[in-house]
């Protein structure tokens, strides 16, 4: 049967590779917790705070964390693939190299964050507030992007390509090196206010 554990607090404990599979957290607070190279599946994480917390090289799937606050936390080589993490925040956490496939991060705030080099493929980001977020070199494909702030965001050399960039104002971005698809391209210069015929 599911786990559920409500309000609790976890202080400098160590769950080193632990496998958390269909646990479920719900206003739980997390202090200087070691999750380094632990396994979530089916697990969900709702209103949680995590603080210090070292998630290196973990990897979680079809995981949800959902309206959760990240605080220097370490992501290293950390992976989600199908996770959800809809209205979380991150602030002053450590992010690369982060890799994510597919799943749900609308409304996640990524302000200010050193995602270079990073690795999104296929996830809906509805919405997400990437404003001054540093994405040079990153991998964003196949991302929904509709409604995102990315005012004063580095795409330098980012590859965005089958990604939504309606939302793109071409004139607040760093793009220098950008790779886009022919189709974007139109989306880009209507943006700018060019007619295409």
């Amino acid at each position: 049967m599911p786990q559920t554990t409500e309000d609790a607090t976890f202080r400098d404990d160590d769950w080193y590779a632990e496998e958390l599979i269909d646990r479920h957290f719900v206003r739980c607070a997390f202090q200087r917790v070691d999750l380094t190279e632990a396994v979530s599946r089916g697990a969900s994480f709702t209103e949680c705070r995590f603080g210090n917390v070292a998630f290196n090289a973990s990897r979680h799937v079809d995981s949800a964390f959902t309206r959760c606050a990240f605080r220097r936390c370490n992501l290293f080589e950390a992976e989600f693939d199908g996770c959800k993490l809809v209205g979380s925040t991150f602030a002053e956490c450590d992010l690369r190299p982060l890799r994510v496939t597919g799943g749900d991060w609308s409304f996640v705030a990524l302000t200010g964050a050193d995602l270079r080099g990073v690795t999104f493929t296929d996830v809906r980001m509805r919405e997400a507030d990437l404003t001054g977020a540093d994405l040079t070199g990153a991998t964003v494909t196949g991302v929904d992007l509709s409604g995102a702030q990315l005012h004063g965001a580095r795409l330098t050399r980012a590859d965005l390509r089958g990604s939504d960039l309606t939302s793109v104002d071409p004139t607040t971005v760093q793009r220098a090196g950008a790779l886009i698809d022919a189709e974007q391209a139109i989306v880009l210069a209507q943006a700018l206010g060019f007619e295409i015929r």
